[in-house]
This record gives C-alpha cells, sequence and structure tokens, in this order.
C-alpha cells in the first residue's frame, strides 16, 4: 500500500488519482457530488515552560546558583533538572558519593532514556490538536490512557452540515471505491441538512436544550469517517510510546500519518529527547524506531 497524492478539482468538475503511476480520472461532480476532502492536520499549541525565577530559586537554595544546562527547550531542561535532584547531582562533590557528572543535556538525557528511567520524562507535556481526523483515529487514539489529556468535538453541541472525509489509500487507488464514498458522504450530509429543517433547529427562539437532543439524535447517522477534532495532551514519557506504536507498519494509516507527523514535531524541538529515534519508510509512510523501546 502506497501513500498515494489526490487532486480535487470542484471548478473542472472531476476528481483526478494518482492510479499505478498514471494521472486518471471519473467525473463525479457531473453526477452531483459534491465531497469535501480533508487531509489530517497536527497542530502543536503548547508545551511545558520553565518559572525560570523560582527555578533560580531552587539552584541556590541548593547551592548551586550558577548552574546553567545547555538544553535545547525548557521541556528538555526541566527533565534534567528533575533527574539531577534525584541524585543531587548538579555539580561533583554536591553528593560526595557523586565525583563526576554528565554535564552535556543530550548525553543526560539519552542515559536516562537508555537506563529506562522513564518516570523522569513525565514531567513535561506537549498540547496537541489534531483536525480534520475521522473518529476511526479518534476511536483509536483514546486507547492510550496513560500521560495523557483529550478533549474532543462533541456532536452532540456542533451541528454536522458539513462532512469533511479523508480518503486511505485503499479507497483513493480504487476510483470505483472513492466515487462510492463520496456519494455515502454527500447523501449523509443531506441527510443532516433534511433533518435539520424537519426539527426546525434554526428556528428563532429555539432553546439550546432542544437543540442539543435533537443534534445528539441526529449524530446517529453520521460516518465513523467524517472529519472532526480532538485535543490531546501527553506527557513525554506518552508521546515516546504512541510515536512507537502508531507508526508501526501495523498500525491503521491514518493514525500512522498523524503521528508520523507527530514525530517530526518532536524531533524538531525536542532533538535531545528524540535522539534515539531512526526512521524507516514502509508503505509510503515513515516508521519512526528506537532500540528504547517502552522507557
Amino acid at each position: 500500500m502506497r501513500h498515494l497524492p489526490f487532486i480535487l478539482s470542484p471548478s473542472k468538475g472531476f476528481f483526478y488519482f494518482l492510479v499505478s503511476g498514471k494521472l486518471s480520472k471519473r467525473v463525479l461532480l457531473e453526477q452531483g457530488v459534491k465531497m469535501k476532502i480533508v487531509e489530517p492536520k497536527v497542530f502543536l499549541v503548547g508545551e511545558t515552560k520553565i518559572n525560570e525565577d523560582g527555578l533560580a530559586a531552587y539552584l541556590s537554595h541548593l547551592g548551586v546558583p550558577d548552574w546553567v544546562s545547555n538544553a535545547q527547550s525548557d521541556s528538555e531542561k526541566l527533565i534534567e533538572v528533575m533527574g539531577r535532584l534525584c541524585y543531587r547531582s548538579f555539580q561533583p562533590g554536591l553528593n560526595k558519593n557523586v565525583t563526576k557528572i554528565r554535564e552535556d543535556n543530550r548525553e543526560y538525557l539519552q542515559n536516562i532514556i537508555k537506563v529506562k528511567h522513564g518516570s523522569v520524562i513525565e514531567h513535561t507535556v506537549v498540547n496537541f490538536v489534531f483536525a480534520d481526523v475521522s473518529r476511526v483515529f479518534t476511536h483509536e487514539l483514546v486507547r492510550h490512557k496513560a500521560g495523557t489529556a483529550v478533549s474532543q468535538e462533541s456532536l452532540r453541541f456542533v451541528r454536522l452540515d458539513d462532512l469533511g472525509f479523508w480518503p486511505p489509500t485503499v479507497v483513493r487507488e480504487n476510483p470505483e471505491f472513492m466515487e462510492i464514498c463520496c456519494k455515502t458522504f454527500e447523501e449523509l450530509e443531506k441527510l443532516q441538512l433534511e433533518l435539520a429543517r424537519i426539527m426546525e433547529l434554526d428556528k428563532s427562539g429555539k432553546p439550546f436544550h432542544e437543540k442539543k437532543v435533537i443534534t445528539s439524535a441526529m449524530r446517529r447517522i453520521a460516518p465513523d469517517g467524517l472529519a472532526t477534532t480532538i485535543g490531546w495532551s501527553a506527557n513525554m514519557r506518552a508521546i515516546r510510546h504512541t510515536i512507537e506504536m502508531r507508526t508501526d507498519p501495523g498500525a491503521e494509516e491514518e493514525i500512522r500519518l498523524v503521528f508520523s507527523k507527530v514525530a517530526e514535531i518532536m524531533i524538531r524541538k525536542y532533538p535531545n529527547l528524540f535522539a534515539d529515534y531512526t526512521v524507516e519508510v514502509v508503505a509510503g509512510l515513515p516508521w519512526y524506531k528506537t532500540e528504547n523501546r517502552k522507557v
């Protein structure tokens, strides 16, 4: 299975597919199909930040006010601080049992990972928003519970009047499969609009409580493949585990795509903490691997 690109050109009335390396087209819009094709998106919206005044006060209390780290991010620096306080290893001799230390942040963090002191890297958290992902994806994502927090767009409150769809490769490679998916989504979208009309959801003065009861009932005919949004926060230990599990070739294609984007962001922003990762492309998507699994 290859991760193939596709182009939607509504103005010309065609869907274009790259099938077996050749450009082909299906005249779908001429049949009334107006499918909204989307691509899963990953947004890094938050991360742990150090309170520098508080850290300085702690280091002064400990007797090492001049301690510095060459960490490239607050998260990597904070993990180093939490690790060093366990052994009071900010400098040789501070703990009389410690006569030498690893001074480089990358070397220090990679040793923590190598010896699997995973609890130390739980101190820092990253916040993501995954947009235009399917509920197939979100159902799989929420299985990763340890060290995470989730907030999902509620279809009890959010009306479905514009259904988006991300077609997996197996769909894009088969024009007939794609046509069925597009027609199905268009029909389901029409049903949502028709039910909203029947139930007078836009009637002036209609109580919000009634709207959410009706909207909740309407979502029962919504497809699992519709595009939605979910917020996902996780500590570094959980993120490493999820990247390893969900970029694996045996994982579902959409979650592989999303977590390959997550991995790319994490390696770029936290290079010392993710320095042990290597990447191999399998079936058109990156597979991020490390010898230090289950830290």
